[in-house]
């Protein structure tokens, strides 16, 4: 796009019942800095210049993992790698995700959020 500057942010948006509680779990997960709060809105700032924005959501329905027909799907997820993926769940688990019931991977671990939006904790082998 043409009017943007450098510097001008971009990032995806997550939805959550409570945006500040969800963009702390992110803060102490990934120790990116919470750069900007307001009623119904925090964003982190993610290394290379990208935003991670959790804004407030009327009527939020939590996501299921996996799909079932009929229920609110995941509409995406992240992917993080990690190099110890025993240490990586039990640290995500300790700030107050929930493993998934599911796991289709025996390298990747499904995680849900405080909002229940998934994340893949992913080893990296090599």
């Amino acid at each position: 796009m043409r009017s943007r500057t450098a510097g001008m942010w971009w990032g995806p948006a997550l939805e959550a019942p409570d945006p500040a509680e969800l963009a702390r779990f992110y803060h102490q997960l990934l120790e990116w800095p919470i750069v900007h709060e307001e009623p119904g809105t925090s964003v982190l700032g993610a290394p290379g210049g990208a935003f991670l924005v959790c804004q407030q959501a009327a009527g939020y329905q939590r996501p299921v993992w996996p799909p079932v027909p009929g229920a609110q799907r995941p509409m995406m997820h992240f992917d993080f790698q990690v190099g110890d993926l025993a240490e990586a769940t039990a640290e995500a688990l300790a700030l107050g995700a929930t493993l998934a019931e599911h796991q289709p991977q025996d390298h990747v671990r499904v995680l849900l959020d405080p909002a229940g939006h998934p994340f893949c904790l992913c080893l990296d082998q090599g």
